[in-house]
C-alpha cells in the first residue's frame, strides 16, 4: 500500500508559517483600526498560513495542502453561519478575533484568493529543498 501522507519538517514552509503568523498577529492587534481591510487581508493570509503549517509538517500530494487550507477556512465560515442562525455567541474576545463571528461572502472570496496564493506558494516550495 502506498503511503499518501508522511511526517516531515520543511524549513522553508516553517519560515513562511512563522512569518505569516507574526503578520496575522500584527493585523489583529496593531491593525485593529483598519476595518474591513484588516479582516479581508487577514482571511486571505489565514488560508495561506494554514497551508504553510501543513507544508512544514506533512508531505502529501501537492494539490491537497491548498485544498485542505481552503476547506478549513470554509468550515470556519460555515460554523459562523450556523452559530449566527442558532443565536450562539463566542464569549472569548480572542476567539472572536481569531475565528470571526459574522459570516460574510467577502470572507469566502478572501479564502479563495488565499487558496490561489497557497497554490502558487506550493509550486515555489516544491522547488525548494526539504530538510
Amino acid at each position: 500500500m502506498r503511503q499518501r501522507v508522511r511526517w516531515r519538517f520543511h524549513p522553508v514552509a516553517a519560515g513562511w508559517a512563522l512569518g505569516l503568523f507574526v503578520l496575522l498577529v500584527l493585523l489583529a492587534t496593531v491593525g485593529a483600526g483598519l476595518g474591513w481591510v484588516r479582516s479581508f487581508v487577514g482571511d486571505v493570509f489565514a488560508v495561506v498560513w494554514v497551508h504553510c503549517v501543513l507544508a512544514s509538517l506533512v508531505w502529501m500530494r501537492p494539490t491537497r495542502r491548498p485544498l485542505i487550507a481552503l476547506a478549513v477556512g470554509l468550515m470556519v465560515e460555515a460554523a459562523q453561519y450556523v452559530s449566527q442562525q442558532a443565536g450562539w455567541q463566542v464569549s472569548s474576545p480572542v476567539l472572536r478575533i481569531v475565528l470571526g463571528s459574522t459570516p460574510d461572502l467577502l470572507d469566502v472570496v478572501a479564502y479563495v484568493i488565499g487558496f490561489v496564493l497557497a497554490c502558487l506558494l506550493e509550486r515555489r516550495m516544491d522547488d525548494a529543498p526539504a530538510g
